[in-house]
């Protein structure tokens, strides 16, 4: 049987480590938190469970994963957020998997339904939102990006979609949603602007976000996600209008030196 170490990173989830966690029981065979110093009652919380909960100053998202794979007593490694779990198909998949020896040729991958505010999202661009999260650390590792970290692999690999979801609870409010908008857009735009991106017009920067409206709540059919819908698709075309105008701000303040 196939041994499996889930690999978590934290910092003040204690409204959502303990779901992930007891989701996870049976299914994997060690489970580490990586905590980047967390003020509330996460370390206490995940110590009422068998893990290894290991303190490591912030790395950014993909070199702090990377620093709990390598920590990790088994080579596959299944990469879970703390505001995530397993459904109950999606455990079962993960334990009929165990059953056979895991091909190096193969890394695995789910669907993430994300609830917001209360509400299951399953239209909007946000479902299904397949991610590939089961793999052999020896064949993958984590880029260096600060936001949307994605896996590298040392070959071309075989992706085999394993059935049930994997359920994300992203906010519990809309301004917890404009916190991390604000967040993540800055850290976004400081990327374009490392990478070189150009400084965007003020109407690209509106047809941008208009036009992500549009894809989301029309052709995504998000307007059948009732009035949580509509606010996924306000907000994130406000997260992209964001992002750009920071871009611009950023080549002002350039030119302004």
């Amino acid at each position: 049987m196939t041994k499996i170490s889930a690999v978590i990173i934290t910092k003040n989830e204690e409204c959502n480590i303990e779901r992930c966690l007891q989701s996870l029981q049976d299914a994997v065979d060690e489970i580490i938190v990586v905590d980047s110093g967390s003020t509330d009652r996460t370390e206490e919380i995940c110590k009422q469970f068998q893990v290894k909960f290991i303190k490591q100053n912030w790395l950014g998202y993909g070199e702090q994963k990377n620093y709990g794979n390598q920590l990790a007593q088994n080579n596959w490694i299944l990469s879970i957020d703390a505001d995530e779990a397993l459904s109950e198909d999606l455990k079962k998949s993960i334990l009929d998997l165990k059953k056979n020896m895991l091909s190096l040729n193969n890394v695995y991958s789910m669907n993430r339904l994300t609830n917001y505010c209360g509400s299951w999202i399953k239209h909007c661009g946000w479902y299904p939102d397949n991610k590939v999260r089961l793999f052999s650390r020896t064949i993958a590792e984590w880029n260096n990006a600060q936001i949307h970290e994605r896996l590298i692999f040392q070959s071309s690999q075989n992706t085999m979609v394993l059935k049930g979801d994997l359920l994300h609870y992203s906010f519990y409010s809309i301004s917890a949603h404009i916190t991390q908008i604000n967040k993540f857009t800055s850290i976004a735009a400081a990327e374009l602007y490392k990478k070189g991106k150009k400084s965007p017009s003020i109407i690209s920067i509106l047809l941008r976000a208009k036009w992500k409206f549009v894809r989301d709540y029309i052709f995504n059919l998000g307007f059948l996600d009732g009035y949580a819908g509509y606010l996924v698709c306000k907000y994130s075309a406000m997260a992209k209008f964001t992002k750009y105008a920071k871009l611009r701000q950023l080549h002002n303040e350039q030119n302004k030196k």
